[in-house]
This record gives C-alpha cells, structure tokens and sequence, in this order.
C-alpha cells in the first residue's frame, strides 16, 4: 500500500525566500516547486519538505 504525498501547508510556504537571491518564491502546487523568478530556478518540493537547495533545484528557460 502507498503512501499519498504529504501535502505542503501553502502559508508556510510564503514565508520562504530563494536562497541565491534572497526574493520571494511562487508556488506551483501542480509541480510541487517553490519558483524563483529572479534566480529562474524552480525547488523541488518532497513529501512535503521545500528542498531549498541550489544543487537540487531545475533551471528554468
């Protein structure tokens, strides 16, 4: 039996800044990322848990 995704509470979410720039982050709930328009980086977001690394996130064109 699996586990559904842990669901990520969208006001904590806005409380987080981009790491690299220090700006605000969107979230896309559909994609399960915290977006940073200025840095076009877009965090992964795991069972629940924001992944605010540089490393782990996925450039955006």
């Amino acid at each position: 039996m699996s586990t559904p995704p842990a669901k990520s509470d969208p006001k904590m979410l806005e409380a987080l800044i981009c790491p690299e720039t220090q700006g605000t982050l969107s979230y896309d709930s559909e994609a399960q990322e915290l977006i940073s328009k200025k840095a076009r980086l877009a965090f992964p977001i795991r069972n629940g848990i924001p992944i605010l690394l540089v490393d782990e996130a996925r450039t955006l064109d």
